[in-house]
């Protein structure tokens, strides 16, 4: 049976991927009531004007009152606290709560322990969409348009959960993988995480001698070191709940960085050719991402 997407949504701190989601919704399930819970008065303000009928509260009971589906958009270290809180609130019966958070394992953990002793079920999800600017004035509707979402049910996930969860990613325009928190943490780490920490790894190299550099950059530099420009603490955040994939995830760029040091010291140039050969048959079968 086809399961409708509740009425009553609500949207736990509205920064980027927050903010995204809002005006998402506005466009594509303009029948919903949507509502926001921000930190700061100043924000409430700020979303107003971005759309006014978005209501938006600093009071998290008030905003999650009859909401049949909650989405919390927080960092992920404080996504545990948020629950915590959220638990003792009278919520919609067979309220559904997911996330946004790009780390799975101990959110995924901590939240269905949380939640197993109230009515409400909670699914992890990830959307694979973002920028390296934060906050809500960079938020934008079509920002999950073609990207992937990684739903992370586990064997406490009742159907209604995954089937609703599936469908609203799906509606903001999201393809829609499945796997186990554990299996997303190692995939994400090599492919999300490592990547930023490379950003920041050439960013450090090119520039940290000679600032000036920058001034010769093209496309290349301003491609791989982009993500670099994203917030310290958010990602700080993120390591350090993801830190024994990353390790892992580092030790194999560790490894390789070893091989091409080595190479292109002994001017073995046909082993450079061998490498190269195979990094861009690896990211050619890959595909556009």
């Amino acid at each position: 049976m086809d399961q409708a997407l509740p009425e009553n949504i609500a949207v736990i701190g509205p920064g980027l991927i927050g903010g995204s989601l809002l005006l998402g919704l506005r466009q594509r399930h303009p029948a919903a009531s949507i509502r926001a819970w921000v930190r700061r008065s100043e924000a409430v303000s700020e979303l107003q004007k971005i759309d006014p009928a978005i209501a938006a509260s600093t009071d998290l009971k008030t905003v999650v009152a009859g909401a049949g589906l909650i989405v919390l958009c927080t960092p992920v270290a404080s996504m545990p606290a948020i629950a915590k809180q959220l638990a003792t609130m009278p919520l919609e019966p067979g309220c559904i709560i997911t996330d946004a958070g790009s780390v799975k394992s101990p959110v995924v953990t901590a939240l269905e322990g949380i939640f197993s002793k109230t009515s409400a079920s909670f699914i992890g999800s990830h959307p694979m969409a973002g920028s390296e600017r934060s906050g809500i004035s960079a938020s934008r509707a079509k920002l999950f348009d073609g990207s992937v979402c990684i739903l992370t049910p586990t064997l406490f996930t009742s159907d209604k959960a995954l089937a609703i969860t599936r469908k609203f990613w799906s509606l903001l325009g999201c393809r829609i993988l499945e796997m186990q928190p554990e299996e997303h943490d190692r995939k994400i780490a090599r492919i999300s995480h490592l990547p930023h920490l490379a950003a920041i790894a050439v960013t450090l190299a090119a520039l940290r001698r000679d600032k000036s550099a920058a001034d010769c950059a093209g496309n290349g530099f301003r491609d791989v070191t982009r993500i670099a420009s994203g917030d310290p603490e958010l990602w700080t955040g993120i390591i350090s709940q993801n830190r024994a994939e990353i390790i892992s995830a580092l030790k194999d760029a560790h490894d390789i960085t070893g091989d091409l040091l080595a190479i292109i010291s002994s001017e073995d140039d046909s082993a450079l050719l061998r490498l190269l050969q195979e990094a861009r048959s690896l990211r050619n079968v890959a595909g556009p991402v």
